[in-house]
């Protein structure tokens, strides 16, 4: 293959790879292209700290490594691909979107940011996100929102919106993600491209600034299901002395099964997913996918998850709880903002806290803390957990007849930036992706055609524990007979 490199932002990660591991162009020279479309198009907000010098010698350590003998074991290196900046890196500034942490250099890398790098990916740098992964529409940034490639007024989903939009306008041909409710999957769908939360446990949480213990998990956003594999497969590992929850299953090559067939396939299609909070926009793309996965061999078969619905209240009763945990830290003692006038400790954590945290972030942490307060524990919390029991078991039952399941990722396409008023409507817009998370499955997204006002429309797909590979299948399987993730927004 051979292409100018001014066009080496239309090329796949494999492409990449597969250039870089021929010597038919350097990292520094692919990094350098990158830096140059970023610099460009600023005006996205997609990314939050950036340093030329520290990519691009990262870049000719990779170049190096190229010319070596055991080039062929590392197919990532000298790839670049830039992280959400919610994983702590050595290099870069790590923020989680809020003033709490603006300015903050992390004395180590996160597990996921450094097996990436041991492979010798080069980070462009780290990209805007919700403040603390708080929020759907990565308007709560306490930086500034991003901007949706497909349509600059609009959202381009959150939290990892940055990751999101910068794969989209071809700024980094790959990202890293996190996911609590949704926060890969939404985006990707909302910006055209192909995420995937792994099994919860399956990659890391070290490093990563918490929000939800119970819920937080890392994972890829990328052009396509292949490069999304590639990914995969470097990020998830056991590391039980740095993450408790971490699973204790080996390492796997996703990218071994992406091309087996899908004939028989069963397909799981949820009665709750297709109701009336379903825009006719979005239903029509999911009807037309669900119909080429017939055309490939698939299998139809109606399910049903009955207590969908309750995913919400749920998920905004244990994931506020969790994140009012959590957030107790940054109180400006030992890291992080401080504010400037108090008159005692009482009064410094109040002032910290105030000037630090944004409102969506304030408002999670008054709901976790109510939740878990004496008196509401058993009301609230307790009871929450338990049907988050029972819609884990309504997946386990639906499995009983289906591989995987299909569905939307949101009820809508992308809303306009600022359209969301009441905080309550993000939340609902959540309804889709929350009960995969709520269960700790793996999940993905899959663009699947456009909707109203040209937006992009997204596809999820679910399946049980530790069946990425089978998602990465499907949804690779389908991308080799359509070509919705091949198109890009106008201008970029």
């Amino acid at each position: 293959m051979t292409l100018p490199t001014n066009a080496l932002h239309d090329l796949t990660l494999r492409e990449l790879s597969d250039l870089l591991q021929a010597r038919k162009v350097s990292a520094v020279e692919t990094a350098q292209h990158f830096l140059s479309r970023a610099d460009a198009h600023r005006a996205l907000g997609t990314y939050l700290a950036q340093d030329h010098a520290c990519t691009l010698a990262q870049a000719r350590a990779a170049d190096q490594r190229l010319a070596g003998t055991d080039a062929a074991q590392h197919p990532l290196l000298g790839v670049p691909l830039a992280h959400k900046d919610i994983f702590v890196t050595r290099d870069f500034a790590s923020t989680a979107g809020s003033r709490m942490l603006d300015g903050y250099r992390s004395p180590f890398d996160a597990t996921v940011v450094e097996r990436l790098g041991r492979e010798g990916v080069v980070t462009l740098g780290k990209l805007n996100c919700d403040e603390f992964a708080m929020g759907s529409s990565n308007e709560n940034s306490a930086f500034a929102p991003v901007h949706n490639p497909w349509d600059v007024t609009r959202t381009p989903g959150g939290s990892s919106g940055g990751s999101a939009a910068a794969v989209a306008a071809r700024l980094t041909p790959a990202a890293t993600g996190t996911d609590t409710g949704g926060s890969i999957r939404q985006p990707a769908a909302f910006c055209g491209i192909t995420g995937i939360k792994p099994t919860y446990g399956r990659a890391s949480r070290y490093g990563m600034v918490a929000f939800a213990s119970s819920l937080d998990q890392a994972g890829p956003m990328a052009r396509t299901a292949q490069d999304c594999a590639m990914l995969l497969s470097v990020m998830c590992a056991a590391d039980p002395d740095r993450d408790s929850t971490s699973l204790d299953v080996p390492a796997q090559d996703f990218t071994r099964t992406l091309t087996d067939p899908i004939d028989g396939l069963r397909i799981g299609i949820p009665n709750e997913f297709f109701g009336e909070g379903l825009a006719a926009d979005v239903r029509a793309a999911i009807d037309a996918a669900l119909a080429q996965y017939q055309k490939l061999g698939a299998t139809l078969v109606p399910i049903s998850l009955p207590r969908t619905e309750l995913s919400i209240p749920v998920y905004y009763i244990i994931a506020p709880a969790e994140a009012s945990s959590n957030l107790s830290r940054f109180d400006g003692v030992k890291f992080g903002h401080r504010a400037k006038d108090y008159t005692d400790l009482a009064d410094m954590y109040r002032k910290t806290r105030a000037e630090g945290f944004g409102d969506e972030v304030k408002r999670r942490i008054m709901i976790g803390t109510y939740v878990l307060s004496h008196g509401y524990y058993d009301a609230y919390y307790l009871q929450a957990q338990k049907i988050r029991r029972m819609i884990a078991d309504d997946f386990q039952q639906a499995f009983k007849q289906c591989d995987l399941i299909a569905g939307p990722v949101a009820p809508t396409v992308a809303w306009k930036l600022g359209a969301h008023k009441d905080p309550l409507a993000d939340y609902l817009a959540d309804i889709f992706t929350l009960p995969g998370s709520l269960a700790g499955l793996p999940g993905m997204s899959v663009p699947v055609g456009f909707g109203a006002g040209g937006m992009p429309v997204g596809m999820q797909l679910l399946g049980n524990y530790l069946q990425e590979a089978r998602l990465l299948n499907a949804a690779h399987r389908f991308q080799q007979a359509t070509d919705w993730h091949t198109r890009k927004p106008e201008g970029f």
